[in-house]
């Protein structure tokens, strides 16, 4: 599975689900020099303005990862720049009713993404799932995709790996839809084999 595949998905969901969105692929920015890119920018409003910043993970980039630190970097370098580039603000509003930043790491629901995220467990658990961005409360996410074939009914899922289950234990297994990809991408690694 390609991120491209994922891009689209993510893009199909989210023009299904909300009325007033924008969405924005490959989405630079540039702070003195901290230089990155958002897979996907969506801002959607109801009616406050709603930002999701996405990171996405399919098997290439897990391949030619130097591991789980350099991936975690680069998403947590998204979420401390991308709004200090004078191109992208958020701000605060007192009647916002929850985050106004959604910082989504999203991996694909295959067998590689599943051992990776496997091996490397203890550091995608300790993200915590509640920040500030630009004193705009904002939340992280570190998820698998689900449901990607029901993206274009506005259906796409993402569980969580930092949510405080453990991704082996059998209370996040019960989360994920039976006869999914993701579902089957558990079963074939769970010997704990790796890549």
């Amino acid at each position: 599975m390609r991120e491209d595949e994922l891009a689209t998905r993510v893009v199909e969901h989210f023009r299904a689900a909300f009325d007033d969105v924008e969405i924005h692929l490959e989405e630079p920015y540039d702070h003195y020099g901290n230089r990155g890119v958002a897979d996907v920018y969506i801002r959607v409003r109801t009616p406050e303005p709603v930002d999701y910043l996405i990171e996405l993970k399919a098997d290439a980039a897990i391949r030619h990862a130097t591991g789980a630190n350099e991936i975690l970097r680069q998403y947590r370098r998204m979420e401390r720049y991308f709004y200090k580039d004078n191109e992208h603000h958020i701000r605060p509003k007192l009647a916002r009713d929850g985050p106004g930043v959604h910082a989504l790491l999203l991996f694909a629901p295959t067998e590689r993404c599943v051992r990776h995220v496997r091996e490397h467990s203890a550091l995608y658990e300790s993200v915590d799932p509640e920040t500030v961005v630009e004193d705009v409360a904002a939340s992280r996410k570190v998820a698998f995709l689900t449901n990607l074939d029901r993206a274009a009914e506005g259906e796409l899922s993402f569980l969580s790996v930092n949510s405080g289950l453990p991704v082996d234990s059998d209370a996040f297994a019960e989360t994920v839809p039976a006869g999914s990809r993701l579902a089957e991408a558990l079963d074939e690694t769970r010997d704990g084999a790796t890549d």
